[in-house]
């Protein structure tokens, strides 16, 4: 009696589990499905997209049009058939220099003609031949100018260019290295273009503007980044003639040159004649003080002396005139622009002035010579322009040219001393930022 109660107990039970479970909702599933492309906005979409490509067609043709029928791009120059002037480089009393070299695609004269007078130093004070690497110097230039860039908090000219006498402050902090030892590309067999480097670096110190981010390690350590990815990095160590160096102690056992031995002179009514002051322009981002104004008769004649006694010369200027002929490699000042007499320091000060000279280019004199009664100079030049015709990398500059559009110039204090003897301190209205910064010769 009790097994079959048992039995039919169990058997309710069976029943009602199945009852229950027949009772739940059957769930839904997710699947994928081809999107319904709509016919008719395809049809509408196709429609549009056909009047679209006729209005480009038109567009394209009314440009086209236009670019064709523009007139070929022309350069006010000057005809050089009536002047004498010097036809080839070997006329011209010239000084030990290294071949020219193209800058090509980076705007760094100022690193080029300085340094390039600095390897024709090196011969006249020891008589040895060292090529030096001009982009060593760019790479530790862009990372000074990102720590400015900091320490200003972005109130500086940053800039692909920059003033010769970088070139002194970064050999005194970080040293300076052979060519060989430091290409500034990657691959090695790579062109020089600094335009995405530049634009990476711009880029990145704007948004650091924007957000005021001002972390001076951060940023730093991030600009070198890009350096690192576009000039490949420095070297810390290298062989030279079978001996190690680093780049300091190849910098004062080799290069072996004095900085504070070398001068910066301008000519400028912007500030009393004789004294120390600073090169008001963009690419003096650090605002260097450390140029000596002359008058512009003195100007010239340190420029004549110093070439005479065997002294090269880095100078710098406007290369932007019609009197500038690359074709010819004669730069004079024609009659239709200024007639010579008339240049003076009035005329040279008023194109500084209203910004019809500029600080455009860095240039190495490297000799000189005297014919159709005025005095020419051997300009060894890294522009493009210097390269239009043979031999490439070189320009002949006459007197007016310089006195009239050349600004500023590098030399070495024993071309100049009788005219420094003249030189008053006075206390520049504007302060150089803090340098120098993170180097083996920074001050803790």
């Amino acid at each position: 009696m009790k097994k079959s109660v048992w039995s039919l107990a169990a058997c309710m039970l069976l029943v009602f589990s199945v009852l229950l479970i027949c009772s739940e909702p059957e769930k839904d599933k997710a699947v994928y499905r081809k999107k319904y492309d709509d016919p008719l906005l395809k049809q509408i979409s196709e429609a549009q997209a056909k009047v679209d490509a006729e209005k480009d067609k038109v567009t394209q043709e009314i440009i086209k049009k236009h670019k064709d029928n523009k007139p070929a791009a022309k350069a006010l120059r000057f005809d050089v058939s009536k002047i004498e002037k010097p036809g080839k480089v070997e006329q011209f009393r010239s000084f030990f220099h290294f071949p020219p070299i193209p800058q090509l695609a980076t705007n760094t004269c100022w690193c080029f003609s300085q340094t390039s007078m600095y390897e024709s130093e090196i011969y006249r004070i020891y008589g040895e031949k060292i090529k030096l690497s001009e982009m060593y110097t760019v790479y530790w230039e862009y990372v000074d100018k990102a720590r400015g860039f900091v320490r200003e908090r972005g109130n500086i000219h940053f800039g692909e260019g920059s003033e010769g006498n970088a070139v002194d402050r970064v050999w005194k902090q970080y040293g300076i290295v052979p060519a060989d030892a430091f290409k500034g590309v990657v691959p090695e067999d790579a062109l020089l273009n600094h335009d995405p480097l530049f634009n990476q670096v711009n880029e990145y110190l704007n948004w650091v503007k924007d957000n005021s981010l001002w972390d001076e390690d951060v940023v730093v350590d991030m600009v070198k980044a890009i350096l690192n990815k576009h000039m490949g990095v420095p070297p810390q160590e290298f062989t030279y003639k079978g001996k190690s160096y680093t780049p300091t102690t190849f910098f004062k056992d080799v290069v072996r040159l004095n900085m504070d031995d070398y001068v910066q002179i301008q000519s400028t009514l912007a500030l009393p004649f004789y004294v120390k002051g600073v090169f008001d322009v963009p690419d003096n981002w650090w605002f260097s003080t450390d140029y000596y104004n002359v008058p512009i008769n003195d100007f010239m004649n340190i420029i004549n002396e110093s070439v005479s006694n065997g002294f090269t010369i880095a100078i710098g200027g406007d290369v932007s005139e019609s009197g500038y002929n690359g074709w010819e490699k004669a730069c004079v000042v024609p009659t239709f622009d200024i007639p010579g007499e008339y240049i003076d320091q009035n005329a040279r000060e008023l194109r500084i002035f209203n910004s019809t000279t500029e600080d455009d280019h860095g240039i190495h004199i490297v000799g000189y010579m005297k014919t159709g009664g005025h005095n020419w100079y051997l300009i060894k030049d890294s522009a493009r322009s210097a390269r239009q015709t043979k031999p490439e990398g070189y320009h002949f500059y006459r007197d007016d040219y310089v006195k009239l559009k050349m600004l500023t110039f590098s030399v070495h204090k024993d071309a100049v001393k009788g005219y420094l003897a003249k030189i008053v301190k006075i206390t520049p209205d504007k302060k150089e930022i803090e340098l120098p910064l993170d180097g083996p010769f920074s001050k803790k």
